[in-house]
């Protein structure tokens, strides 16, 4: 079974940066890899995904040109990189895997999630 394990998260004023990482336990290069969030109160949401391929990349409206993902296979990993933060943007970011072309818009894998707090 393979697991995803995220880090990066942290608190950071608006306007500021983060970037966030994930680790699989397995090789990821035949998955669509992305994140979802889950803000207090709120349902989770989807993020950003990037295809198998690195060819592909899709974004949510709300994060659109703040936030890129990236991946990295040979080293099964995949990053979120957040600039311009905003107090809306706190929430547990997971990583997700998903199969070729799925968009990791409903992910078969989960990790554990990391918190990321945004002060205004």
């Amino acid at each position: 079974q393979v697991q995803l394990t995220e880090s990066g998260g942290g608190l950071v004023q608006a306007g500021g940066s983060l970037k966030l990482s994930c680790v699989s336990s397995g090789r990821i290069a035949d998955f669509d890899m992305g994140w979802w969030r889950q803000a207090p109160g709120k349902e989770r949401e989807f993020v950003a995904s990037v295809s198998w391929d690195d060819q592909n990349v899709f974004t949510s409206f709300a994060v659109r040109r703040r936030f890129t993902i990236s991946r990295d296979n040979a080293k099964n990993s995949v990053f979120l990189q957040m600039d311009n933060l905003k107090p809306e943007d706190t929430a547990v970011y997971f990583c997700v895997a998903d199969g070729r072309g799925s968009r990791a818009v409903s992910p078969r894998l989960w990790g554990q999630g990391t918190q990321v707090t945004v002060s205004s």
